[in-house]
């Protein structure tokens, strides 16, 4: 194992509260509710994707130009960036600092594979940038999640072969994205929801190098 390819979402940190007040907020002036539960759907799901989706269930998908969506997307993020602002060092999810500390000690590869254009940003709000190598830019990537594109990316920013990393997400789409870049995964959240993962933690809490590494292996024993 010489890489660790970290999401960002629910990983590092939990923004997935104020993705969901701007998506609501963006979704009642256009006339379609969401809700928490729909809301699951857009984790780890790009910007434009997530849009796509809502119109979808508002059933008003071909009613808007692509130049017009690009426009709801800007005004969604500009929301979304005003709500952040608030974020500190005390929003890191629990068992990541001691974890990067780790890594950082191993002298791995560490490398952000966020959906999220606003990763550098946000990085710099809970003061960890220095904490990783290098972050993917999802805008340079041909297809993002589930699609693998953005973790090849991932270990290629590395400099290392995908078999030579590992990757850790929340979401499904992330969890099958890992996968069909043949790299071994590590996913927090609902085992019954993350079940093509290698290995599925309850918390971040549960996140070290030991765990990281065993399921490396175990991955790669299982082929």
């Amino acid at each position: 194992m010489k890489a660790v390819l970290f999401d960002l979402d629910g990983v590092i940190t939990d923004t997935a509260k104020f993705h969901f007040l701007a998506w609501r907020e963006l979704g009642a002036e256009l006339g379609i509710e969401v809700d928490e539960k729909f809301n699951e759907e857009l984790k780890g799901v790009s910007r434009l994707d997530s849009l796509e989706r809502i119109l979808a269930q508002g059933g008003v998908s071909d009613k808007y130009s692509p130049a017009e969506k690009e426009t709801l997307c800007t005004k969604k993020n500009e929301h979304y960036l005003e709500l952040i602002q608030e974020m500190t060092p005390d929003d890191i999810l629990p068992g990541i600092l001691p974890l990067l500390e780790e890594l950082r000690a191993a002298e791995l590869k560490t490398i952000i594979t966020s959906a999220s254009k606003n990763a550098p940003g946000i990085l710099a709000l809970l003061q960890v940038r220095d904490y990783f190598d290098d972050i993917v830019d999802p805008a340079t990537v041909a297809a993002g999640k589930p699609a693998p594109d953005i973790f090849l990316a991932g270990a290629s920013l590395a400099g290392v072969q995908p078999a030579d990393c590992i990757g850790v997400e929340d979401a499904a789409s992330g969890v099958e994205a890992i996968k069909a870049a043949a790299i071994a995964a590590v996913a927090v959240g609902d085992e019954r929801v993350l079940w093509l993962a290698d290995h599925v933690l309850p918390s971040t809490a549960n996140l070290s190098l030991a765990v990281l590494r065993r399921t490396w292996m175990k991955a790669k024993a299982n082929g």
